[in-house]
């Protein structure tokens, strides 16, 4: 008996390079291709004389090629004399190719289109676009779109139209609702696709540049209605997920940890404790935002959230974006939590990137059997090889400096846990049912099997000493329920800052010397490790040695990201201990350093930093009695002033020390990227719509999105698979 081969597939034709590039654009369906509009335009619909045209002004010009050369000084270079019966104009290319000198051939008839330049040797044009004269001009402005290597404007302008001709444009919010937008004309999504795509030239360029033109409108009021719909979906979901109910036991961690600690809670802190107890002991996901300025406390309040985990037979992550960071939590919650521990038979882990292999494998084997009832880590914390017993709760610090990406895999840890393995059903009170995947199943009515359990995850709580202004909480973080301190504890001193300019140094130095006179310590933090000849800084290492040498007799440490671990522990341990007058040190101390007598702080090429990072960076001082001060050495470009966002950035440091309102400002000059970890995830947030200038339009999405959702949810699915695709799960990390 003969066998007949296995029929197997056809192989996938391999990507060509423009589609591998279209790809890479995320350019995959034909609505993407739709919503891929224009940076900019070029007017080829008319044909500009010399003699009218102006210094500058970028234009299409046709006439005769009356003269070509290839000269070689300065460099190598085309020159194309062209004369259009008003004036001639030289075209000057430094990059050329033979088809080109042949396009441009003595006699023939060409259009060029460039900008036009004025001067002693008559007007030119560089590298202009050049094609053959004649045929009829476009009656619309011509599109030039974002692109990558391997897309040509010709090649991706032909794909649009097409995916534009093809792509699904109907409507998808019912006229209603659209009517209460507000804009007038209200144009319909297809219209002013077709329009801004190609724009007519009659239309005022500044209102496509400025995105004001209804059309602009239409569009942006549609992308904050996909990303409002895709935040009240994510928070749907969560409601058929399961989690573990968290109820700590009676006179259990919690108390204990109260009990034991040296300083009472804030009543800010107390009242989102509370709050965040509240969802800890709910079935569904906890999904809270814990805000709070730099030293309101967040830490002790976590420290309460995992007391409330492990009480109830759970284990905690808690994972940051520095293993300075990361260790500083670690050294708070052993000191708090190990004494309670212990007599558990229980402990906090440590697990960073660079343990050793034996240390690494120990502490690994501790989170899998459960003994590890916290664990506090870097991003090793999301690595495929560690696996928890029973993970309840994920807390993660600072998030907007974590990648969207890298908080999806903190969340997927539930599935790879061991949930429910040797777990009680109750709460360690009794009072609390603890979800756990070995429980019994309903039957079906049929009775023809089990009911597949519900989908499990860990609660989740993010940190953040970094205020969301109000626009952001209005929109990406909609769907999250957001908690915050909004006092600090007492005996926080308010820091003084003051704006320094660079030539002043040395009266910078004399300020530290009394300083240390008085027994404080000192922060002195440089923005780059290396010398970069083009941004013209100075080195940590090259401060260092001034600063030894301006000050003898005094302990001054080195810390940047370069040097060995060991190497950053001793320093840190020894200017934590009081060891060492001054640390200079690059942004690593910027959060989770905690030095009470640290009471000057100077940042140098203050300009350079970040607007939050300032704050973050000023936080380390004022932690104790002593009076506080802040100094922003700054250094304007040689002959020149400082650019206007750095200025914005240094007076709003000047002027207040409120979180909330430096988030506010640092949100008008960024933008939400950084706010959101965006950039680490690759994927882009709002491509049109602006949360500062487009809040009426966010206010409308915010009120028709509820109501689609709850009357028409086939048009709201539909709404946000055709704008955000698979970027849906990020929007809701």
């Amino acid at each position: 008996m003969s066998v007949s081969p296995a029929v197997s597939e056809p192989a996938a034709k391999p990507l060509s390079a423009p589609q591998k590039a279209l790809r890479k654009l995320g350019l995959a369906r034909d609505i993407d291709l739709a919503l891929h509009l224009p940076l900019r335009y070029e007017d080829e619909t008319r044909i500009v004389k010399l003699r009218d045209a102006r210094d500058g002004d970028t234009v299409q010009i046709e006439g005769e090629v009356t003269h070509q050369e290839i000269t070689y000084r300065p460099r190598r270079q085309l020159l194309v004399s062209v004369h259009d019966g008003s004036d001639s104009c030289v075209l000057r290319f430094f990059n050329f190719y033979p088809s080109q000198q042949k396009q441009m051939a003595v006699g023939s008839r060409i259009r060029a289109r460039g900008e036009l330049r004025g001067g002693f040797a008559g007007l030119t044009m560089m590298h202009p676009t050049v094609r053959a004269a004649g045929g009829g001009l476009p009656r619309a402005l011509t599109p030039v779109y974002p692109t990558v290597a391997q897309l040509p404007q010709p090649y991706l302008r032909k794909v649009v139209l097409a995916g534009l001709a093809q792509a699904d444009l109907g409507e998808t919010v019912p006229e209603q609702m659209l009517n209460d937008i507000g804009i007038q004309p209200l144009w319909s999504l297809r219209d002013a696709l077709l329009f801004l795509h190609q724009p007519t030239p009659d239309v005022a360029l500044a209102q496509l540049e400025d995105r004001s033109h209804p059309a602009w409108q239409r569009l942006k009021a549609e992308e904050l209605l996909a990303q409002q719909l895709s935040q009240l979906q994510a928070r749907g979901a969560r409601a058929h997920l399961r989690a573990p109910v968290l109820v700590p036991a009676r006179g259990g961690l919690v108390d204990q940890l109260l009990a034991a600690l040296p300083f009472a809670l804030t009543g800010a802190q107390r009242r989102v404790g509370e709050e965040i107890a509240g969802d800890l002991g709910r079935a569904q996901p906890m999904h809270r935002l814990l805000q709070g300025d730099v030293g309101s406390g967040k830490t002790v309040v976590a420290a309460l959230a995992a007391c409330t985990t492990i009480d109830a037979g759970w284990q905690c992550a808690l994972m940051a974006p520095t293993e300075i960071l990361a260790e500083q939590h670690f050294a708070k919650l052993v000191e708090w939590l190990e004494p309670l521990l212990a007599p558990r038979g229980q402990r906090v882990a440590w697990l960073t990137g660079s343990q050793k292999k034996k240390a690494r494998a120990e502490m690994l084997a501790a989170i899998e059997s459960g003994e590890a009832a916290l664990v506090v880590g870097t991003h090793a914390v999301i690595q495929a090889q560690v696996r928890f017993a029973r993970l309840g709760l994920a807390i993660i610090d600072e998030q907007h400096r974590f990648g969207v990406a890298q908080r999806l895999a903190l969340r997927q840890k539930m599935a790879d846990s061991d949930v429910g393995a040797g777990l009680p059903a109750m709460g360690a009170d009794g009072g609390g049912t603890a979800v756990s995947r070995a429980s019994p199943l309903p039957q079906e009515a049929t009775g023809a099997g089990p009911v597949p359990p519900p989908a499990i995850e860990p609660h989740l709580l993010m940190m953040s000493a970094t205020p969301i202004p109000r626009t952001l909480a209005m929109s990406y973080y909609a769907d999250l329920d957001v908690s915050t301190i909004d006092e600090l504890p007492p005996g926080r001193t308010p820091v003084v800052t003051k704006l320094v300019a660079a030539h002043r140094r040395a009266e910078v130095i004399e300020r530290i010397r009394a300083q240390i006179a008085q027994g404080r310590q000192v922060y002195w933090v440089c923005p780059l490790i290396e010398e970069s000849e083009a941004l013209d800084l100075r080195n940590a290492t090259e401060t260092h040695a001034e600063l030894g040498a301006a000050l003898p007799g005094a302990a001054i440490g080195l810390l940047h990201s370069r040097m060995p671990v060991a190497d950053k522990k001793a320093v840190m341990g020894a200017f934590t201990a009081g060891q060492m007058a001054v640390l200079v040190s690059t942004t690593v101390i910027e959060v989770g350093v905690d030095v009470p007598n640290a009471s000057l702080m100077v940042i140098e090429h203050a300009e350079r930093f970040g607007l939050s990072q300032l704050h973050q960076l000023r936080g380390r001082v004022g932690r104790g009695a002593a009076a506080s001060a802040c100094v922003l050495l700054y250094e304007a470009p040689e002959g020149g002033r400082l650019g206007e966002t750095a200025r914005a950035r240094l007076k709003a440091m000047a002027e207040t020390n409120d979180g909330f309102e430096i988030a506010r400002r640092d949100l008008e000059i960024r933008g939400p990227g950084e706010f959101l970890g965006a950039r680490q995830s690759g994927a882009a947030l709002l491509r049109f719509a602006d949360l500062a200038e487009d809040a009426r339009l966010l206010d409308w999405a915010r009120r028709a999105a509820p109501r689609l959702l709850a009357r028409h949810p086939g048009l709201a699915k539909k709404h946000v698979a055709r704008w955000l695709g698979g970027r849906v799960d990020y929007l809701g990390a």
